[in-house]
Parts: structure tokens; C-alpha cells; sequence
């Protein structure tokens, strides 16, 4: 039974007692469903993996975390599918969590990727090791740089694909460049790299430093901000908080592949992507553009909610996740 005095009807955690919900009540119940194992991922390269069986299972949802994100992170979610009766695959995309990360960073806390198509075959991986042998129909809910990933992969298997249903939080179509102009952002990043700095971490960004300002943050959820920041704190593994010159390289190239010509209109997957409103991370003209392409797409704009939507206030975050919720369920 959903306890009505720690959790909304669709399983998430009300904002009051929110650490100890979290603590109490959320993570023992996705931890008795829970199994851990690892993906051979883009070049052998692995990657941890966790599956989540629902009690009933009516379907199965694959996630896929955003930019200097984890599997972790997304417990809430996870487990509010759960009590929904949808089973879950989550994983930690290279360069972050538990998976395999680059050598030669020096700083645990950068986040590096040679080629960004290594973040697709490492997804189409996934599928192939993980997915197969789960409940159907199969649905995928990504968020940020998951969401440019989740992309790029619907556009590669056209009309080969495993998933019905995709729900894109905030998805990274174009990154937020802070009004610096994209040549001049490449040239840059190309100049370091010809410099044999590739892998080092970008100038405009530091090493990570202990708990971020909420207000510097990309949540607007007071209590699901600060729940997080603790178990960060604490584990150098969730410490993931800045891109390198050939990460930043990559991202930049994104966008241009994912609406080449002809590439939204390949997409068999029937998409809902949702914006955010007060989104200073990524560009929301770009979604807006994909979307608009697809040849089955919904555009939601979630007002109040920064680029984190599924960290938001109660408010916000209740009925979005409603919506998102029924989307996935069908």
C-alpha cells in the first residue's frame, strides 16, 4: 500500500519528510526489486546496469540519465514505474557512475567521451544485452545529453525498432552555450585538442568542490535537491560535474546530426518531449524543431521548472510526472 502521508498517488515522495521517505520507504522498496550486472558496452567497455522486475509487470521502461547524471539519481522515478507495475533497466552511460570511465583524466570528477556515437552504440548495447528478455511493450524515458543519445539512436534503427514509446525530459537537441558563439566555442575546444587538452577539463568549469548552491542548481525542489547534494557528498562515484574540451567538442557537433536532413522523420518511436520552461541548460528552439519533425511527437512546455523537470517542486513536478506517467503506461 502506497503510504498517503509519504507519497502522492503515483509513488513519488511528497517534498515534506522528503530525506526520510527516501530513505525509509523508497530505496528498500527498489532495492528488493532490484538486480545489479553489467552491459559489454561500445568497444567492451562496461557498464553498470541494474534491473528492476515490477510486481505484475505491465511493460518495461529503459532510462537513460543525462550529462555528469547516474542511474542513482533517478530512484524516485524508478520507483514510481515500479508501483506502477512498468519494470525498469537503468545503467550509468560511460564516464559516469559505476560504468567505465577514460583513462588519463586525472580528475575523478570529469567527464570525457572520445566520439559521442560511443554513448549510441553503448545504448543500442543495452538493448540488445538487457532489454530482451523483458516484459513488453518496451518504453525508454532519457533526460538531457540521455535524450540527444535516445535520438540519435531512434534516427540509426528507423524501422528496427524495440521501442514504442519514448518520453524526452529536457532533451539536449542543441546545448546552452551561454551566448558564446558555436564557432568560436569549436575552435576553441579544436585548438585544446590539437594541443593535447582534449581531456582536459574546460576552462569555464572547476573541479568539484563539495555540495552545489540550490540556487546555482538545475532543480527547483528544495528537498529532492538537498537529498541528493547529501548522497553526493559522500561518494566520489556521484561526483561527475564538468566536461572536458573533447566532451564540450562533441555536444556541439550534436545538433547538426540530429536534425540532419531527413534524420527526425525516421523515428518509428512515438515521442513526448517535454521542455522546461526556465531551462538555462540546453536550447529549447532545437526541441521545438525536432519535435515538429517527428512523425508522432507531442510537445509538453512544463512551466517553472528548470532543465531538471523530474527534480522539481511538488507543484510542478506532481502533475508532469502524471502525464509522463500515463504516456509510458499507454
Amino acid at each position: 500500500m502506497v503510504n498517503p502521508e509519504r507519497l502522492n498517488a503515483d509513488g513519488l515522495a511528497l517534498s515534506e519528510h522528503y530525506a526520510e521517505t527516501m530513505e525509509e520507504v523508497i530505496l528498500p522498496y527498489i532495492n528488493a526489486h532490484r538486480r545489479d550486472f553489467h552491459v559489454s558496452g561500445d568497444g567492451g567497455k562496461p557498464l553498470f546496469a541494474s534491473r528492476f522486475d515490477a510486481e505484475m509487470p505491465k511493460g518495461t521502461v529503459l532510462i537513460v540519465h543525462g550529462f555528469t547524471e547516474n542511474s542513482y539519481k533517478f530512484s524516485e522515478v524508478v520507483h514510481s514505474l515500479l508501483r506502477n507495475h512498468l519494470s525498469v533497466i537503468t545503467y550509468d552511460q560511460r564516464g559516469h557512475g559505476r560504468s567505465w570511465r577514460a583513462e588519463g583524466l586525472g580528475d575523478p570528477s570529469l567527464t570525457h567521451v572520445d566520439d559521442f556515437q560511443e554513448y549510441v552504440r553503448d545504448l543500442d548495447s543495452v538493448v540488445a544485452q538487457a532489454m530482451a528478455a523483458m516484459p513488453r511493450p518496451h518504453r525508454i524515458f532519457c533526460h538531457s545529453m540521455g535524450g540527444a543519445v535516445t535520438a540519435l539512436y531512434l534516427e540509426s534503427v528507423g524501422d528496427d525498432v524495440d521501442f514504442d514509446r519514448a518520453a524526452m525530459c529536457a532533451p539536449m537537441i542543441a546545448p546552452n552555450l551561454n551566448k558564446v558563439p558555436k564557432p568560436a566555442a569549436r575552435l576553441l575546444c579544436r585548438t585544446a585538442e590539437a594541443l593535447g587538452r582534449g581531456k582536459k577539463r574546460i576552462f569555464a568549469s572547476r573541479p568539484y568542490g563539495g555540495k552545489e548552491r540550490f540556487e546555482d542548481s538545475c532543480a527547483t525542489g528544495v528537498a529532492r535537491f538537498h537529498w541528493y547534494e547529501d548522497q553526493r557528498v559522500d561518494d566520489p562515484i556521484l561526483q561527475n560535474n564538468g566536461p572536458t574540451y573533447g566532451w564540450t567538442l562533441e555536444s556541439i557537433g550534436v545538433t547538426m546530426k540530429i536534425l540532419a536532413p531527413g534524420a527526425p522523420e525516421r523515428i518509428r518511436t512515438r515521442i513526448q518531449l517535454s521542455t522546461a520552461g526556465l531551462d538555462g541548460t540546453v536550447m529549447p528552439g532545437p526541441q521545438k524543431q525536432f519535435i515538429d519533425r517527428v512523425r508522432d511527437g507531442e510537445h509538453i512546455v512544463v512551466e517553472g521548472s528548470k532543465h531538471e523537470i523530474y527534480r522539481s517542486s511538488d507543484e510542478v513536478l506532481f502533475p508532469w510526472w502524471h502525464g509522463v506517467l500515463a504516456f509510458l503506461k499507454g
